[in-house]
């Protein structure tokens, strides 16, 4: 603690940017969920994020990576170390590789998705247009390879930037990456500062007319206006997350304040003041149901920040407790 009052004392010296002292985590995630976290800095540049990470590394001070949160659920007792958000990395520039048929594009991490669909739709360029609609900053969907209707992130990068731990800035190729359903092989360690895409030359009508037209479906299928995280399951092979739920009963099950939404059941809503608690024991239990009615484990799509498992213990032992 005596490191991290240190820390606390000096990280104004070497960030470029915004700190904030026990900021809850609840004003920073889509769900309005997470207790305190002890420092959360904003670098404005590279060499501030560079410097924290660094500084971080340095007294063995645990330091979490965040984007937009809309893929986040954080334990209401808070995170312990720093947290450092990326939103001032928003830059959408054309590179000179840009020729008559392709735009190359660089895009920071903390672009959100909905700025880079916009900005394409904008200069009549194609490639993105089924990714309207999905929240989150450029950087989380790199990570976790973003996708709907058949497109993937992947399906456009050429390649990303990195920091790793040491602050050293690293240009993956997109051969030197492995993409997955929901996920890539980077390094966890590694800090994504931005990515460089490739889009086709098209016209601003047709892009905008298919924009519109998955953004609609979306908004008639998904509840958008809600307080969620997204999806919270990967879709397992050859099935659909929201419907094995719906098929199991659990469609507009609640535990507190968290519902399985009634419009699609793989999004759990904040219907107002819910807990990690909640939302935990509301996902352990519909995992329980699809296995028990399908057979199939669903596995988590969601990042969870907090202990599943001590969650999972306390309730094992209140209930032993319990007369018989």
């Amino acid at each position: 603690m005596i490191v991290m009052n240190d820390l606390k004392k000096d990280i104004k010296d070497i960030l470029d940017g915004e700190v904030r002292f026990d900021e809850p985590m609840s004003l920073h995630t889509s769900l309005k969920i997470g207790g305190p976290v002890e420092i959360m800095v904003f670098p404005d540049n590279p060499v501030s994020l560079r410097n924290v990470l660094v500084a971080a590394g340095r007294e063995g001070i645990p330091a979490f990576i965040f984007g937009a949160g809309t893929n986040l659920l954080v334990e209401d007792e808070g995170i312990n170390g720093i947290a450092i958000s990326l939103k001032k990395f928003r830059s959408i520039e054309f590179t000179k590789e840009t020729n008559d048929r392709n735009a190359f594009l660089y895009a920071g991490s903390g672009v959100p998705l909905a700025m880079l669909v916009s900005f394409a739709k904008k200069n009549g360029l194609s490639g993105i247009e089924a990714l309207a609609g999905i929240p989150g900053y450029l950087g989380g969907a790199v990570c976790m390879n973003a996708g709907s209707f058949g497109t993937e992130i992947k399906d456009v990068i050429v390649s990303v930037a990195i920091m790793n731990k040491r602050g050293e800035i690293l240009i993956l190729n997109r051969d030197e990456i492995e993409f997955s359903y929901r996920g890539s092989n980077l390094p966890e360690s590694a800090v994504i500062l931005g990515a460089n895409i490739i889009l086709k030359k098209e016209s601003p009508g047709e892009v905008e007319q298919r924009t519109g037209n998955f953004l609609r479906e979306k908004k008639t299928s998904q509840p958008l206006g809600d307080l969620s995280a997204g999806c919270v399951f990967k879709n397992p092979p050859g099935h659909a997350a929201g419907k094995l739920i719906d098929d199991a009963g659990c469609k507009g099950m609640r535990m507190g304040n968290v519902e399985v939404s009634p419009i699609h059941a793989n999004y759990f809503i904040n219907r107002g003041s819910a807990t990690f608690r909640d939302f935990i024991k509301l996902m352990e239990t519909v995992k329980g149901k699809v296995k028990e009615f399908s057979g199939i484990e669903l596995e988590e799509e969601i990042k969870i920040i907090g202990s599943v498992k001590k969650i999972n213990k306390q309730e094992s032992e209140a209930r032993s407790q319990e007369p018989e």
